[in-house]
C-alpha cells in the first residue's frame, strides 16, 4: 500500500506529495504523524515547505496550511493554482462528479461579467454573449447560454455543460475546445454538452 505523503528533503525546499486517491481527513491524520519528524529539521531552520501531487480545492490547502504553521512557523507553497482560469489550469485529473459542491448565482450574466468555482455552477438566469463562466465540475444555465462557458475547468472530462438552449460561439470541457457553427444550432435547441469516448465535446 502507498504511504499517503511522502517527504523529500532538499538543499532548499522539503516537498511533501500527497497521493491522489486520498481523502483531506486521511491527509490530515497523516500529515500531523509526519509533522513531528519534520519539526526535528526545523528547530533552526526556515526552509519552505512544497506540497505537491494531489490537486486541492482552496479550502483543504488553507487546511493544510494552517495545521502545519501551527508546528513549523514556515513558508507552505502549493503546486495546485488557487484560481480557475483558462491560462492558469495545469493539472488534469478525472472523479466521480454526479455529487458535487454546487454554488448558485441569481440573475442573468451581462456581457463583460465573469464567474468561476471550484464545484459545480448553476446560473439562475442567462448568460449573455460576452459573459464567461468557469467551473472545475458541471455548468447548469436555467435560460439561455450565449457566452463562453468552461466546465471541468481542472482538467475533469466528466463534466458537462447544460443550458435551455447553448447558442454559444465556443465552449469548452476540460482542455477540449468547441467551437460551434450557427448551422449546428439553427435547425434544432441543443441543451447539454459532454466529451464522448472520442475525446470530442458533443451537442445534444
Amino acid at each position: 500500500m502507498k504511504s499517503i505523503i511522502s517527504v523529500q528533503t532538499k538543499k532548499d525546499s522539503v516537498n511533501i506529495k500527497i497521493e491522489e486517491e486520498t481523502t483531506q481527513k486521511q491527509v490530515l491524520q497523516a500529515l500531523k504523524k509526519k509533522l513531528t519528524e519534520l519539526k526535528k529539521l526545523y528547530q533552526e531552520d526556515t526552509t519552505p515547505i512544497y506540497i505537491t501531487g494531489k490537486t486541492l480545492k482552496n479550502e483543504e490547502m488553507e487546511q493544510i496550511q494552517e495545521l502545519i504553521k501551527k508546528v513549523i512557523p514556515v513558508e507552505v507553497k502549493f503546486d495546485t493554482p488557487k484560481i480557475l482560469g483558462l491560462h492558469g489550469i495545469k493539472k488534469t485529473f478525472s472523479k466521480e462528479i454526479a455529487t458535487s459542491e454546487t454554488k448558485f448565482h441569481r440573475g442573468s450574466l451581462r456581457s463583460g461579467q465573469k464567474i468561476e468555482y471550484e464545484g459545480s455552477l448553476v446560473i439562475l438566469g442567462d448568460v449573455n454573449a460576452g459573459a464567461e463562466v468557469l467551473a472545475g465540475e458541471n455548468i447548469v444555465v436555467l435560460g439561455i447560454l450565449r457566452g463562453m462557458a468552461h466546465a471541468g475547468a481542472k482538467g475533469n472530462k466528466e463534466a458537462i455543460i447544460a443550458a435551455a438552449s447553448i447558442e454559444s460561439v465556443q465552449i469548452r470541457i476540460a482542455d477540449i475546445v468547441k467551437e460551434i457553427e450557427k448551422n449546428e444550432i439553427q435547425n434544432e435547441i441543443k441543451t447539454c454538452a459532454y466529451v464522448n469516448e472520442k475525446a470530442e465535446v458533443v451537442l445534444e
